[in-house]
């Protein structure tokens, strides 16, 4: 290695698209702010280096790969726990035999929480591990926190059926509906809801918490966390990539969308994305369509195949199947974000300043609507229940007055919206705090390696 090397990071992110993004953000992140002794290798799947392989990176920063750890054709969106049953039990060894045969030392693990696994490599290894959790610190201490809702018959077995009760013990979460907890802890997902309990419990006895969340917008719920937990809690800020913004391109190579957007009148655009994994039903999202048509706003859709025939012969629209969305989102035309509400969708839309029309479909994305609907009032929900269909009507209606720039509600959200993309912006600026946790965490990480080896080993049980 390089005799500039004195630090060598490991990341392990988890094989989904919302966890790879942030965990590879902050990988850039700490190699752009120690360029020059620090050494990140980032271990992704074969499948996962033909996704990100060729995306730019800073040069201190290198890939080694793993077999995929299901059949590239395999549909895991069909069988999501078949896929979440493969990366616990066909990951740890072959990373494992990579980490033992690298030439440069390890200084920490830095791996995805819902792996498990590597806390026990990192035992075995006697090598630090730091735990990555890529949704927000309220999914944390919800789930960390599990046996509180259990114990108020508000969660598992004991569950009294009463979405509408109130939960407001949960150290640091504000009070929140029973319907608006994780979906899995009740409805759909309870199937996967032990894998990700057991890796949020776990992650205790990681050697740090590094949480991808604004400290300001969860301030209680982090200081909560900071309290109960023994080991040190990092909000490192977004994860996004926010550092790309200022690349300056020519004509040539300004995607098209880009240049769509820039003809159109300011804030008049709405942005619509709803993930790259789940989706709705055929019929919800036939009411979508036209309900988004029948509003009259010019819009932005990124979709998949289902989606894209539905909206021939509309010249208001610009539909594609994939975007730079952080660039989309701060672009001037961009009125308001129609969003499905994962973590990553949730901070890009803070950190741009746009007001979010929420539409959740699973997990931590219903929690984290209700965060942007009624603790930042950045945004407002399409109210359904499970199984009932949202009217092309009321999406109509909703939109409507979302984007009209003379509605009080429009105003509102707007104003709320920038209040909230200044706080995430001071946090990452110098001297913020997300630019105080993310050098903590490197400091302290760098202390650890130092001093992790003479230290006698916890031995963890498996």
């Amino acid at each position: 290695m390089p005799e500039s090397v004195s630090h060598h990071v490991v990341a392990i992110p988890y094989p989904g698209r919302g966890h790879v993004n942030p965990m590879m953000n902050l990988c850039k992140l700490i190699a752009l702010r120690h360029p020059s002794n620090f050494l990140i290798t980032v271990i992704v799947t074969e499948e996962w280096l033909g996704f990100i392989g060729c995306e730019p990176k800073p040069p201190n920063i290198r890939f080694a790969t793993i077999p995929n750890v299901i059949p590239l054709e395999a549909n895991r969106a069909a069988d999501f726990t078949g896929f979440i049953k493969a990366v616990h039990t066909k990951m740890e060894d072959p990373v494992e035999q990579l980490l033992r045969g690298m030439v440069v030392p390890i200084s920490v693990l830095l791996y995805d929480t819902y792996l498990t696994w590597v806390l026990y490599i990192g035992d075995r290894m006697n090598t630090p591990v730091a735990s990555l959790f890529t949704m927000s610190a309220t999914v944390f201490s919800m789930a960390y926190h599990y046996h509180l809702l259990v114990e108020n018959h508000h969660a598992g077995d004991n569950f009294s059926g009463n979405t509408d009760e109130i939960v407001d013990y949960i150290p640091g979460v504000p009070p929140i509906r029973v319907a608006d907890l994780v979906t899995g802890f009740n409805g759909k997902g309870k199937d996967t809801a032990a894998v990700a309990l057991n890796g949020i419990s776990m992650s205790a006895n990681a050697q740090f918490l590094i949480l991808t969340s604004v400290y300001e917008l969860e301030a209680q719920v982090i200081d909560a966390l900071k309290s109960d937990l023994s080991i040190p809690v990092y909000a490192i800020g977004p994860a996004i990539p926010y550092f790309n913004l200022n690349e300056v391109e020519n004509d040539q190579n300004t995607p098209d969308y880009v240049k769509w957007l820039d003809r159109q009148p300011e804030a008049s655009v709405l942005y619509i994305s709803q993930g790259s994994f789940l989706s709705v039903s055929d019929a919800q999202l036939d009411e979508i369509v036209s309900g988004v048509r029948d509003s009259g706003v010019w819009y932005l859709w990124i979709a998949r195949g289902e989606t894209v025939f539905r909206h021939e012969n509309d010249e208001k629209g610009l539909v594609i199947p994939w975007c730079d969305q952080l660039r989309v989102l701060c672009h001037g035309s961009i009125g308001a974000f129609w969003s499905h509400c994962g973590w990553n969708s949730a901070k890009e839309g803070a950190f741009s300043g746009k007001p979010m029309i929420a539409f959740p479909i699973f997990w931590d994305q219903v929690p984290n609507s209700k965060m942007i609907m009624e603790d930042w009032k950045t945004g407002r929900r399409v109210w359904t229940d499970e199984g009932i269909l949202v009217t092309r009507d009321e999406i109509s209606k909703l939109i409507s007055s979302f984007m009209d720039p003379r509605s009080e509600m429009g105003k509102d959200m707007r104003n709320r919206a920038k209040e909230v993309e200044k706080i995430s912006r001071l946090a990452i600026s110098e001297g913020g705090s997300a630019q105080i946790d993310l050098d903590s965490f490197i400091r302290d990480i760098t202390k650890s390696s130092l001093t992790h080896k003479s230290c006698p080993s916890a031995h963890l049980e498996q």
